[in-house]
């Protein structure tokens, strides 16, 4: 008969938890999420966010050669952090990328006015504005950056179950539309 050779089964080492700092985790201006553009032609993109969407700039730290290593513009109550592209670190705009997988969401109270605006300044618009089956009035727009904007005025509330029934008829009838042709 084998004996069972008992092992002492190893524990993590017990440690401190680190000293809480007296210092906020964040500055009060900052969410705790916030959009960290890399654009070709950061400079560029901030005249462009003042013109088409009122953004004031708050900071901005050119580099050695000129471009933009950090800067920073307010449009509404949020923070959007810009940066110049800059091969050698990887960090490359949505041109170079051909594309970009992200939507920046702009909660504004005319959506009309601000696409109209948006595209006077040399934005192009991706989807037109209209009435969505979610409550807002609602389109989207490409910077001339590359970066995508979705551009939002609420203009009714829903509950959850009325959503999902407007969602419901409009797959219904796109479906209806695209067998009929």
């Amino acid at each position: 008969m084998k004996s069972k050779s008992k092992t002492k089964k190893s524990r993590p080492a017990k440690t401190k938890p680190a000293a809480k700092s007296k210092k906020p985790a964040k500055r009060p201006e900052m969410h705790t999420v916030m959009a960290h553009l890399v654009c070709a032609g950061a400079a560029d993109a901030i005249e462009f966010y003042k013109a088409a969407f009122g953004a004031e700039e708050c900071m901005r730290l050119p580099g050695p050669q000129g471009k933009l290593m950090h800067a920073a513009v307010r449009i509404g109550d949020s923070i959007v952090m810009l940066v110049d592209e800059n091969l050698e670190c990887g960090m490359l705009g949505p041109k170079a990328l051909k594309g970009s997988s992200v939507t920046l969401h702009l909660s504004v109270p005319d959506v009309d006015a601000t696409v109209a605006t948006a595209v006077e300044a040399g934005a192009k618009i991706t989807l037109p504005v209209a009435d969505m089956f979610w409550g807002d009035r609602y389109g989207r727009i490409e910077d001339p950056f590359g970066h995508q904007w979705s551009v939002a005025t609420h203009i009714r509330d829903l509950s959850p179950e009325e959503i999902k029934k407007a969602a419901a008829q409009m797959g219904r009838e796109r479906f209806a539309a695209n067998t009929a042709e």
